[in-house]
């Protein structure tokens, strides 16, 4: 029987954090699709071909990994593939409001849709993508947050 799982996000970029995720869900569910969410609302800094990119060459060495995106509510990509599970990764507190909104709200939609959140590994739990893209600007160490193509798209960016 497949499992699959749809792990949605901005990842702008992926991080560390994001991979550890990423390579947890791949050992539980038989195919984990990584979804780049394309938020109208938000003003990312990477093209949605960028992270796409970024996201394929960090997760090459993941076999049941696939990579997309998506223009929408999450709900409508989960059922055009047949899913029923949704990973979420869960950092600190603040993440758990926000998330437990979401999961309640995409259940109402789609009462089939189970959401699992996994607890990040306790050296990833204050990496985001926005503090890496602070440490990029101001030209701080990257390696220990970020895989080295994103590491070096970081440096193309603010130096270019």
């Amino acid at each position: 029987m497949t499992l699959k799982a749809i792990y949605p996000g901005t990842f702008d970029p992926i991080t560390y954090g994001h991979l550890d995720i990423v390579k947890r869900a791949a050992k539980i569910f038989s195919e984990v699709t990584v979804v780049v969410m394309n938020n109208p609302r938000k003003k990312p800094f990477f093209t949605l071909n960028e992270r796409l990119e970024m996201i394929k060459e960090a997760t090459k060495d993941v076999e049941n990994i696939k990579v997309d995106s998506h223009s929408g509510l999450l709900v409508q990509y989960v059922k055009e593939h047949s899913a029923k599970v949704v990973i979420r990764g869960l950092r600190a507190l603040e993440d758990f409001e926000y998330e437990f909104e979401m999961a309640l709200a995409n259940r109402e939609m789609y009462p089939e849709l189970e959401t699992i959140y996994l607890m990040t590994d306790l050296k990833y739990l204050f990496v985001s993508s926005s503090m890496v893209k602070e440490i990029a600007q101001f030209k701080g160490e990257l390696n220990k947050w970020v895989p080295p193509i994103v590491e070096k798209r970081l440096i193309e960016k603010f130096q270019g």
